[in-house]
């Protein structure tokens, strides 16, 4: 790392998260893959006849502003920016992210987007001339990754949308709209006079090192033995690699394209003809949990977070000897969800230990007293060398 970075640490119960703000020995190239969402402005308080007009006038100001912001790197940003200066931040972290970022001027916050952001890649989210008192920023991981390994405590609490959003009054949630921490971000301007920051990992992976993890934390997803994570290239991961893309039919090349992480998600979430794959064919979001027998002890792993109409394949390491299953649909609070006064979840009769949070867990006895909670798992017959679990609505 730089010695002139500044690392912000984001705290949280989960595997701790970092957001480095300082100059880049090297920028990455921007890759444009998505078009710029936008952001408008929310007055918070009932002002009187002449303020509304001002508030109005400020609020459409900024929304035609930042409706035609266009997007392609990222950062942690905050505070009373300076005029004509890209707002970026750069992910150094192993996994593809989504962001969202809050503006906040006065009486007008404003929330936009998801802007998805891959390893080693930068993305602009705000272009051009524009002062805020805060900008504040919420960044999750995509959901073929299980349960979210970013912290979301921010101290600020504001509106975002499933999908590709624009949020004016972002402090009052209204329709699908769904509240979401934020955390303040403050940018350092670099050499080229952008502002950037970037989110990064506990391991302080460069560019080059992220971009490896990445593709190793997706091969492990995907059933391959590209382990451990460390951004290290070597025999073991290149050989995962390689029985990745010839199972898929893609050729070496496809490895260095900017579309190669989209290419690499879209095959993990597929059914496989090997393993184990969960298919949610529900409107909710499930969240999903796998254990492995391997003969000598069991382990219970999760959770997998599983998009209504996405298919996921959990990493199952090794040949066990049996493999168990359990799902539960959520809303967005993480709250199960009922269906006829019963909770709607796709189990068994096999007690194994779990914990709200992401866990893996090898010893099964004694759930309650050690904090754990039991719950039941179904048996997978994995005979055929293969099986898609289908959850749908009874």
């Amino acid at each position: 790392m730089h010695e002139r970075q500044k690392k912000v640490v984001l705290a949280g119960d989960l595997p701790a998260i970092h957001a480095f703000v300082g100059r880049r020995r090297k920028d990455v190239d921007a890759r444009e893959r998505r078009q710029a969402y936008a952001v408008c402005a929310e007055q918070t308080a009932m002002p009187g006849h002449d303020e509304r007009r001002t508030t109005s006038q400020r609020r459409a100001a900024l929304a035609r502003f930042l409706m035609f912001v266009p997007a392609t790197a990222i950062s942690l940003l905050a505070s009373s920016l300076p005029a004509f200066a890209d707002l970026k931040l750069c992910n150094r972290m192993s996994y593809v992210v989504e962001a969202a970022i809050g503006i906040d001027e006065k009486a007008a916050t404003a929330t936009r987007g998801w802007f998805r952001i891959d390893p080693a890649t930068c993305r602009v989210v705000l272009q051009g001339a524009l002062t805020a008192d805060r900008i504040l920023l919420n960044a999750r991981a995509l959901g073929v990754y299980g349960a979210s390994p970013i912290p979301q405590n921010g101290s600020d609490t504001l509106c975002v949308g499933p999908d590709n959003f624009v949020i004016a009054a972002a402090r009052q949630c209204r329709g699908n709209q769904t509240p979401a921490p934020f955390t303040q971000i403050t940018p350092t301007r670099t050499d080229d006079g952008n502002l950037v920051a970037y989110l990064a990992e506990d391991s302080e992976y460069d560019d080059e090192q992220a971009r490896l993890a990445g593709i190793q934390r997706l091969l492990v997803i995907a059933g391959y033995d590209a382990a451990p994570i460390d951004g290290v290239d070597g025999p073991k991961t290149q050989a995962a690699l390689s029985a990745f893309l010839k199972s898929r039919g893609l050729s070496a090349e496809i490895v260095q394209s900017p579309t190669f992480f989209a290419t690499m998600i879209e095959a993990v979430q597929k059914p496989s003809s090997t393993g184990l794959t969960w298919c949610n064919d529900t409107p909710h979001k499930i969240m999903a949990a796998v254990a492995t027998d391997d003969g000598k002890a069991v382990t219970s792993r999760g959770w997998y977070r599983i998009d209504p109409g996405k298919c996921l394949h959990p990493d199952v390491i090794g040949q066990p000897k049996q493999v168990y299953s359990f799902a539960e649909a959520v809303d967005g609070e993480n709250r199960a969800i009922k269906y006829r006064d019963k909770p709607l979840n796709w189990g068994g009769p096999k007690q194994l230990c779990t914990r709200e949070s992401k866990f893996e867990i090898s010893e099964q006895g004694d759930c309650g007293t050690r904090g754990l909670t039991a719950i039941g798992f179904a048996p997978v017959d994995m005979s055929s060398g293969g099986k898609t679990l289908r959850f749908a609505m009874p």
